[in-house]
């Protein structure tokens, strides 16, 4: 089998898109609607596309008159279980003129451990796709405990991937691509595209960040890129605004070539933070 080229996005046919937080709520709430209408514009090509939304936390906050993310989980998990019904409410409502259904999955990292959860959960998102429906995939912030504090659904999103044999993943960001060091340092490079197998030393990748209304950054974004890579599934990050070049396979972004072995996939090493050393 010949492995996936960022060009062959465009005609893939299973691709899953992972949004954060920062890109749909608040003041942002409103880029809901353009990348709605990429993921509509691929699904109408025939593309299986399935959507990892956080958010939840987020979109919750102004309804419990919350100024920034609580640091009480109890607080945090009341906030997911209002947020995720009114974002689920919003993606619907910018589907609705494409006469696309929406499809709300929530897992826990331990829905994808436990053998029977992980099979009834691949069964169902299936079912979906071979609905035409189109599955919205969140962390089950209200019941979790570790990723809700500490993780972001980079991870998920490449564990969906594999759970449901994707051709791509595409990771959606802040900005245009990942770079050899924070962007905002002197002598940041853009990264165009990482070789399968490559340790990327001597780049460095600021460490999981936590704001206002969530987690994340690009070092949870290298993690979930390789993870997803020695699996066989090509891995793009990009802009958030850049979502319907992506899908159309332009040259945008970083792009993480596939295993072209992923039965002999080896585990993938740590990455390297402002602390800490990748590949030795």
């Amino acid at each position: 089998m010949t492995a996936l080229h960022r060009g062959d996005i465009r005609t893939a046919r299973r691709v899953v898109v992972k949004v954060g937080s920062s890109s749909i709520s608040g003041e942002n709430a409103e880029r809901i609607g353009p990348i709605v209408v990429a993921l509509a514009a691929a699904h109408g090509r025939g593309t299986e596309v399935v959507l990892v939304s956080s958010g939840a936390i987020a979109t919750g906050m102004p309804f419990l008159l919350l100024d920034e993310r609580p640091s009480d989980l109890a607080t945090q998990q009341a906030a997911a279980a209002v947020g995720q019904n009114v974002l689920i409410y919003r993606y619907q409502e910018a589907l609705r003129p494409f006469r696309i259904v929406a499809g709300q999955v929530l897992l826990t990292a331990g829905d994808l451990e436990n053998p029977m959860h992980r099979s009834n959960a691949r069964r169902a998102m299936e079912r979906l796709l071979g609905l035409r429906i189109l599955p919205i995939v969140n962390e089950n912030d209200t019941v979790a405990t570790h990723e809700i504090r500490f993780g972001d659904n980079d991870r998920l999103a490449a564990l969906v991937g594999q759970l449901i044999g994707a051709d791509a993943l595409i990771l959606l960001s802040d900005i245009d691509c990942l770079y050899t060091r924070p962007p905002d340092e002197p002598g940041a490079v853009p990264i165009d595209e990482v070789a399968y197998g490559d340790d990327m030393h001597g780049f460095e990748f600021g460490s999981v960040v936590v704001n206002s209304v969530g987690t994340g950054g690009a070092a949870t974004k290298v993690s979930a890129a390789r993870l997803a890579a020695a699996s066989g599934i090509g891995v793009l990050v990009t802009s958030a605004d850049l979502v319907a070049a992506a899908l159309e396979g332009d040259e945008v972004g970083t792009w993480f070539r596939p295993n072209p072995l992923p039965s002999a996939a080896p585990a993938t090493g740590p990455i390297r933070t402002a602390v800490d050393t990748l590949g030795g």
